[in-house]
């Protein structure tokens, strides 16, 4: 056993207060969890694309307007999209070196898929309340 004055952190590591971030296993789950929420989702979502395939504006509107399938596509949308954001922090984190580069490319992430969420999140609300 080590004694308590021995570390195996750096000097600066030990200034700094830097260890294990303990999110690994976190984000790990998550990118699991969504990627199985994922499946069932994305086959609701090509049964409803498939389906109005052809249709006049009126029967897509309606179809698009039903309750069941604005849930469906909600859950689609922000299922798929947290991730891509999940997935997209670790290819960052993993691949880019340059702190700066990957402060901000980070923040692109999160902006990105903030932005992305809203617009699709809001086009499915408004149909479904025909608005």
């Amino acid at each position: 056993m080590a004694d308590k004055g021995q570390s195996i952190r750096t000097p600066m590591g030990r200034v700094r207060g830097l260890g294990s971030a303990h999110s690994g296993t976190k984000h790990f789950w998550h990118q699991r969890l969504t990627a199985v929420a994922a499946i069932p989702l994305t086959i609701g979502f090509f049964i409803i694309m498939f389906s109005v395939i052809g249709r006049p504006h009126a029967a897509v509107t309606q179809t698009l307007g039903s309750p069941i399938v604005a849930i469906i596509m909600l859950l689609f949308v922000l299922t798929t999209i947290y991730h891509m954001y999940i997935g997209m922090q670790v290819v960052i984190e993993d691949y880019v070196h340059n702190e700066l580069a990957k402060i901000l490319l980070i923040m692109s992430n999160n902006f990105f898929c903030v932005a992305v969420g809203f617009v699709c999140a809001f086009a499915i609300l408004k149909m479904s309340f025909g608005v």
